[in-house]
């Protein structure tokens, strides 16, 4: 990871992994790879305002699956 970008976040009481993950990803389940760049950071339910969470700026990997063929870049559209 010593190319990737980051996003420093000072979190807010009450933020937890999965709300980072919907906040900056869209998706709530794609918590693990900000877990993974914040090794320094206890896992815990929820965190206590004012931890700086580094949040990794991903490369969007492919178009989903579950998009109607008219939305897919593949047939010229999106």
């Amino acid at each position: 990871m010593a190319t990737s970008q980051f996003i420093a976040h000072i979190t807010s009481a009450g933020e937890r992994w999965d709300l980072l993950a919907w906040r900056f990803y869209g998706d709530p389940t794609e918590y693990s790879p900000i877990i993974m760049a914040n090794p320094s950071v206890s896992i815990e339910a929820v965190f206590e305002a004012g931890i700086t969470i580094y949040i990794p700026i991903l490369n969007p990997t492919s178009t989903p699956a579950n998009l109607p063929p008219w939305k897919t870049s593949a047939n010229g559209a999106a």
